[in-house]
C-alpha cells in the first residue's frame, strides 16, 4: 500500500525535484505538503511549491508555514537557487494554496491517522513541524518514519559549523530529534555523494520526458558548480530524503545519536552526531551514510521522466 506521506519544504531548486521525485512514485500517496520560507522567502517558496506541484497535474494542499524561524528571521540562500528559488526556470503559476496555517494542517492530518501510518519528510528549516508536534506531542504515535535532509557530521555549509537547514532553526530540530522517534536524516555528507555533474546532467537528458522532466534538467542546467566540489559539480541534497524512503536499498545506513548546538556563538546549528557510539546514549538517528550514486540518478529518472 502506498504511504501515507506529509512532505514539509522550502522551494528551492532542489526541493522542486525532491517533489517531483515524490509525486512521480506511486509508493507514496502525498496528503499534504506544507511550506516554509527558507531558501528564499515565504512569499516565493509558496509559489514556487504550487507552480511544481501545478505541473504534475496533482490536486494536494499546499499549506504555507512559517516566516521565520523559532528564535530568529530565515537567511535565505540566493546565491545557489537565485532571487525566485528555481534558479531562474520560470514555471506555469501553479493552484492556490489551501486555507489554513501548515503546523495546524499537519496536526489536522495526523489526528485523523492511525497509529504508526504517516511518513513524515521534512525538506527545509523544520519549523513548521516542530510547532506541530511542540503544541500536541501525543501525534508522534501516528508517525511511521521522519525522515529529514538536515545537518553534517563534518563541516556545515552556511558556517564552518552548520548545514543551511539545521542553521536556519537548530531550536526546531532540536524538538524533532527529541520526539523519542529514530529520525532517518541525510547530512550533507551523504548528499555530497549525489553529486551533479555535466557528465551526470548528459546522461540524464538523454531520456524523454514531460514538462516535469524537462523543467527538472533546466533546474539542474542553472545550479552553480559548488567550491567545495572544486566546481566540477554540486550536491543535490533534497532528493535524497525521498529517495530513502523509495530505495532504502541505495544506502548504507547506522544508528547513531545526535544533539543540536542552540547556543548564540558559531557553533550554533552544528549537529553533534556521535557514530561511534562514544558517549554511550541511545540511539535517535538511522543515520545515511553511504548513497549508490548511480542508482539514485537512475532512480530519478525513472520516477520523474514519465510524469506530465
Amino acid at each position: 500500500m502506498p504511504r501515507t506521506t506529509i512532505i514539509d519544504c522550502d522551494p528551492g531548486t532542489d526541493d522542486a525535484i525532491a517533489l517531483w521525485l515524490a509525486l512521480g512514485s506511486p509508493e507514496l500517496d502525498v496528503k499534504l505538503i506544507t511550506v516554509a520560507g527558507g531558501n528564499v522567502g515565504l512569499d516565493r517558496t509558496t509559489a514556487n511549491a504550487r507552480a511544481v506541484v501545478g505541473l504534475t497535474g496533482r490536486d494536494i494542499p499546499i499549506v504555507a508555514g512559517a516566516e521565520r524561524s523559532l528564535m530568529a528571521p530565515f537567511r535565505a540562500e540566493t546565491a545557489v537557487h537565485g532571487n525566485d528559488g528555481l534558479g531562474g526556470v520560470v514555471l506555469p503559476e501553479g493552484p492556490p494554496l489551501a486555507p489554513g496555517i501548515a503546523a495546524d494542517a499537519i496536526r489536522g492530518l495526523l489526528r485523523e491517522a492511525a497509529p504508526a501510518s504517516v511518513t513524515v519528510i521534512g525538506l527545509g528549516p523544520v519549523t513548521n513541524l516542530a510547532l506541530a508536534f511542540a503544541a500536541e506531542p501525543a501525534l508522534v504515535d501516528r508517525v511511521q518514519d521522519l525522515v529529514l535532509m538536515s545537518g553534517a557530521w563534518s563541516e556545515g555549509n552556511i558556517t564552518p559549523a552548520a548545514e543551511f537547514n539545521a542553521w536556519n532553526d537548530p531550536e526546531a530540530l532540536a524538538i524533532l530529534l527529541n520526539l523519542g522517534l529514530k529520525v532517518a536524516i541525510a547530512t550533507l555528507d551523504l548528499t555530497f555523494q549525489a553529486k551533479v555533474t555535466p557528465g551526470v546532467i548528459e546522461a540524464l537528458a538523454a531520456r524523454e520526458g514531460g514538462a516535469c522532466w524537462h523543467a527538472a534538467l533546466a533546474i539542474l542546467r542553472a545550479l552553480p558548480a559548488s567550491r567545495r566540489m572544486h566546481h566540477e559539480g554540486f550536491p543535490l541534497h533534497d532528493p535524497c530524503a525521498i529517495a530513502w524512503v523509495l530505495a532504502p536499498h541505495l544506502f548504507g545506513v547506522k544508528d547513531a545519536a545526535a544533539e543540536v548546538d542552540c547556543t548564540a556563538g558559531p557553533s550554533r546549528g552544528r549537529t553533534v552526531i556521535d557514530r561511534w557510539n562514544r558517549l554511550g546514549r541511545p540511539a535517535n538517528l538511522a543515520l545515511m551514510e553511504t548513497l549508490d550514486a548511480p542508482g539514485f540518478f537512475d532512480l530519478l529518472a525513472a520516477r520523474i521522466a514519465p510524469l506530465p
